[in-house]
Formats: structure tokens, C-alpha cells, sequence
């Protein structure tokens, strides 16, 4: 299958792992060169990065904590110096704090807002500093959380559900200068972030009986979403969340 996707480049932050690993190794499955992003595992990103030559697309290795405005800067100056523009961001790193709401601190809450709603403002920006493409592409990740209360998940649902009121608006902005700007949410998906939950067990056990497909949602089933939205055949989708969750959401 040909998307036309050939010779692109994708910025993947958080992509050493789980789902952000499946989407930068699907990129370049399309021979998307892709910049790994990682905070502390470089053996991991290292991994993704082989993987990644293997399909015959160029990888690059970019260290550095989303939530933090420098290192953002410092990555963007890297793969500026390393391929001379982008044409593609996919905010992907995640972070937060799972705890009942009786025991959230401020702390708690800023810090997952930080890494995951806000620190896609400076990516953008330099994304569009870095990118001279006609058409430049964005997606975000979010997750059912941000409509749907989860337990123990207060700070990092609403945090999602920033994240996508950031994406409307980004794309209303952005759209007439040729950036298109979605995100993709997923349902319960059995990575090694879940294993911090609490209640994990019984998350994943609700999630497959509820769930109309017969499975949960698995990494390269939100790959395969963040790939469509970066095609042409998604040319005219502004603004909007793509929901991948085997039908869980329209149940009541």
C-alpha cells in the first residue's frame, strides 16, 4: 500500500515505548524518517531506532522532557541541525498521577498537566519554526478519560480533555496556514503505563466485556489511526478527536 508518505519526517515524542514506539515503527513502515524522543531509556530508543533503519527509513535520537520549554528548543535545534526540517509531530509522551481525588496535591495536578496538555503548545510552536512543508501535520494522543470518568484518573482525564480543547483550537487557528491539527483517543490499552493503575485487573476486565469488537485496543490499533490522519486521504479532517476504542464509548 502506497500512502504516499515517502521520505516524510515525524517528530514521536515518548516513542522508546508502548504506543508511541508502535506509531514510530508504523511511520516508518512507509519509509517516514522518524525522530525517537526519550527522557531516560536510551537503550530503549536506541531499540526503536534500529528497528526503525530496518525498514529503510532514517531514524534520529532526540533527548528530552516535553514538559520542560529548553529541552524542547534543544530538540527541535537537533533535528533542524540533522535533517533541516519536519514535516510531521505527533505529541505522544504521557505522564501523571493516579491517586484517588482525596489524596491529589496541586503538585500532582500540574505536573500532569504540564507533560501532557501544555507542553504541546512550545512543540507546536517550534514545529511550525522548524517546518517550511505545505502541508504540516499534527496529532495528539489522548485517551477515553478526558470524556468518560475513570477511577483514579481525575488529574490525567482532565488533562486529556485539555489536550483535545487545545486541538480544536490550534486547527481553527492554524488550518488557513496549512497546519492540520487532530488527535486520536484511545481505549483501554494494555501497555506498561497500565501497570500503574490501581485498579488495573479490573480496568481490563470491564474494558473486554464492554468492549462491542471482543478485544481491548492494542498499540497498533492507534498506530494505524495516527498514520491515516498523517495521509492526504485525511487532507480536509480539522480539529477532530478520532475515537479508537472497539466501540466501547457508544455503549451506555
Amino acid at each position: 500500500m502506497d500512502l504516499r508518505l515517502r521520505g516524510k519526517r515525524a517528530l514521536v515524542t515518548g516513542s522508546s515505548r508502548g504506543i508511541g514506539r508502535t506509531i514510530a515503527l508504523s511511520l516508518a513502515e512507509f519509509k517516514v524518517d522518524v525522530a525517537i524522543n526519550f527522557f531516560r531509556n536510551r537503550a530503549a530508543a536506541e531499540e526503536v531506532a534500529r528497528e526503525i533503519e530496518a525498514r529503510g527509513a532514517r531514524a534520529l535520537l532526540v533527548k528530552g522532557n516535553v514538559a520542560n520549554e529548553e529541552h524542547v528548543g534543544r530538540m527541535f535545534d537537533e533535528i533542524e541541525q540533522a535533517w533541516g526540517g519536519l514535516d510531521m509531530l505527533i505529541s505522544n509522551a504521557a505522564s501523571g498521577v493516579l491517586k484517588p481525588f482525596d489524596d491529589l496535591t496541586l503538585h500532582h495536578f500540574h505536573w500532569t498537566m504540564d507533560i501532557n496538555a501544555f507542553a504541546l503548545l512550545p512543540l507546536v510552536q517550534e514545529f511550525l519554526r522548524l517546518s517550511s512543508s505545505a502541508e504540516k501535520i499534527v496529532v495528539a494522543v489522548s485517551s477515553l478519560g478526558a470524556i468518560r470518568a475513570i477511577p483514579n484518573y481525575t488529574a490525567v482525564g482532565a488533562s486529556k480533555a485539555a489536550l483535545e480543547s487545545m486541538v480544536r483550537h490550534l486547527a481553527s487557528e492554524l488550518a488557513p496556514r496549512g497546519v492540520r491539527v487532530n488527535a486520536v483517543s484511545a481505549g483501554t490499552v494494555d501497555t506498561d503505563a497500565l501497570k500503574h493503575f490501581p485498579n488495573r485487573d479490573t480496568l481490563l476486565e470491564e474494558s473486554r466485556q464492554r468492549t462491542p469488537a471482543g478485544r481491548l485496543i492494542e498499540p497498533q490499533d492507534v498506530a494505524n489511526a495516527v498514520v491515516f490522519l498523517c495521509t492526504e486521504f485525511a487532507s480536509m479532517i480539522h480539529g477532530q478527536v478520532l475515537l479508537v476504542d472497539g466501540g466501547y464509548s457508544i455503549r451506555a
